[in-house]
């Protein structure tokens, strides 16, 4: 699995979801299937099969979340060169079609939230931007077409 950046908190953001999955979602899971296992039969019980394979994705849910988390680095901004878009940029942008005004923080990809104003660096948007100054013009193909942005600014 390769590499994937995080700032501090959206780390810990997973440290945290993980520990809730293996204490809380571990009991429910357990209760579940006690509870389906109380019913009776169980080669012929729909809700103990529906138990363990609950209990069986929240396993791979767990392994997976480890797996990300082995391999999370947290980005040290303060090498990062400020006056190009990379992760952890603020970027204000002039959407060139409608000449709106748009501010995004570009983040990882498990931490981007539109509504907060964070897109991911996978995203269309936050590829096109990468590497870009204050300044330039990036045309970014989206699935609604193509869209022109010029960087107003870049912060950290």
């Amino acid at each position: 699995m390769a590499v994937n950046y995080y700032t501090p908190e959206g780390l810990q953001k997973l440290k945290d979801e993980l520990q809730d999955l293996k204490i809380r979602g571990r009991a429910e899971a357990a209760e579940q299937l006690r509870e389906a296992r109380d019913k009776g039969d169980l080669s012929e019980n729909a809700e103990y099969d529906a138990a363990k394979e609950a209990q069986g994705l929240l396993e791979l849910k767990i392994s997976k979340l480890e797996e990300v988390i082995g391999n999370a680095r947290v980005i040290d901004d303060s090498n990062l060169d400020a006056t190009k878009v990379l992760i952890l940029s603020k970027v204000k942008l002039k959407n060139l079609k409608n000449n709106m005004i748009l501010d995004y923080l570009l983040v990882a990809e498990e931490e981007a939230n539109l509504a907060a104003g964070k897109i991911s660096v996978k995203s269309p948007i936050g590829k096109g931007l990468l590497g870009k100054s204050a300044g330039d013009v990036a045309e970014i193909t989206v699935p609604a077409g193509k869209l022109q942005f010029e960087i107003l600014e870049v912060s950290r």
